[in-house]
């Protein structure tokens, strides 16, 4: 699956590792949670980078102690209708202050990719290869917002009050 980061195709430097595989030496590992935990102050000593894949159905909060650990988090969509790993993001970013990557797995479909951006992740793993490639399209088809978000588009209120502040969310 194409990597998107930052808008652009990209190569993933992390090597996703099943509970029961051996870790590779030296390489950037993205485990899941169930390894993570059990394996935590052996990942802590890797001298390569660790990710975690966050399941959707877990609460975000329980990952704050480990986020000085973790070199990239990675939210689940299993399902295009469940939205979860947005509101997980989005506290991720504004109440832990996670300022790594982030990523979207699962079944993320191109007309998501907006709100995605909007929502704090800044790595999306795309279905197809065409999705990948009309990210640009995709997340420049709106540009007027009444929502606020994590990203640095001011609301249509800020815009109209004029009240655009440097480091504050509108």
């Amino acid at each position: 699956m194409p990597l998107i980061e930052k808008g652009h195709i990209v190569e993933d430097s992390f090597v996703r590792v099943a509970d029961d595989e051996a870790l590779p030496e030296g390489a950037s590992v993205l485990v899941g949670i169930d390894r993570f935990l059990t394996e935590a102050e052996a990942l802590k000593a890797r001298q390569a980078p660790v990710g975690v894949v966050w399941p959707n159905n877990r609460p975000i909060a329980e990952i704050a102690p480990h986020l000085g650990q973790l070199s990239l988090i990675a939210l689940n969509f299993p399902s295009f209708r469940d939205g979860r790993a947005y509101s997980q993001a989005r506290l991720l970013r504004e109440r832990l202050g996670w300022q790594g990557p982030l990523r979207a797995i699962g079944n993320v479909l191109r007309d998501q990719f907006l709100l995605m951006e909007r929502s704090g992740f800044d790595q999306i793993e795309a279905v197809k290869e065409a999705d990948a490639e009309a990210f640009d399209e995709a997340t420049h088809r709106y540009t007027v917002f009444y929502q606020p978000a994590t990203d640095a588009r001011p609301s249509l209120l800020r815009q109209r009050l004029g009240r655009t502040v440097p480091g504050v969310r509108s």
